[in-house]
């Protein structure tokens, strides 16, 4: 199953460099949300901004980048003739491929930061972007990590089953990125840096 498209929104990008390379040296068409695509096309690299698939760009001032339906069918997409005719009916195309860097709420949060700076740091599309990439491991890869881009291309190389097993694992690392990334968000809530909880809403112990 060849890996045709790549889909990277990546907050910390440099580290992601060589693989985006790597991956237009195989002829993998790239696509990237807003500062992503910037930061690409300024490294040379051919590269489609999202915003040409979703008819919007940014909104919210950041707020809202990759959540569209267009985007998200192409990760979800399984891959029966059906799903993908759906996707394409939908002006959208199907990504074999999501590269996820999450906005740094945990070291904002050990830095000391508090209140709307600490909430903006709170990353919503692409926890969302990463979730469904994993659902869809049968079909893409997906990578939250520097460390993942190595057994990544390890899959793209690989015989079909072992090509599998690497999704999987790809797939088990992402959830574990977002669970580990909502946890400290909910650690946040209770150490009060968005403003105290109050005595009326008790943490919830089962969940500690």
């Amino acid at each position: 199953m060849p890996v045709r498209r790549a889909l990277m929104s990546l907050y910390t990008k440099p580290p992601y460099l060589p693989f985006a390379r790597e991956l237009v040296s195989r002829g993998v068409e790239l696509y990237a949300s807003g500062g992503t695509a910037a930061y690409l096309r300024e490294a040379g690299l051919p590269v489609i901004s999202l915003d040409t698939l979703t008819g919007f760009s940014e909104l919210l001032g950041g707020r809202v980048k990759t959540l569209h339906p267009r985007v998200f069918a192409g990760v979800l997409a399984r891959s029966e003739p059906e799903d993908l005719s759906s996707v394409e009916a939908a002006g959208g195309v199907p990504f074999d491929l999501v590269v996820v860097d999450l906005y740094p709420f945990e070291d904002a949060r050990d830095k000391g930061l508090r209140g709307e700076e600490l909430v903006e740091l709170v990353d919503i599309g692409g926890v969302a972007l990463l979730r469904a990439a994993a659902k869809a491991h049968a079909r893409v890869f997906v990578v939250s990590s520097p460390a993942d881009v190595s057994l990544a291309l390890e899959g793209l190389d690989a015989p079909p089953e072992r090509a599998l097993a690497v999704r999987r694992a790809l797939a088990e690392r992402a959830f574990r990125r977002t669970a580990f990334y909502d946890l400290a968000i909910a650690h946040a809530f209770r150490e009060g840096r968005f403003g105290e909880l109050g005595t009326a809403f008790p943490a919830e112990e089962s969940g500690s």
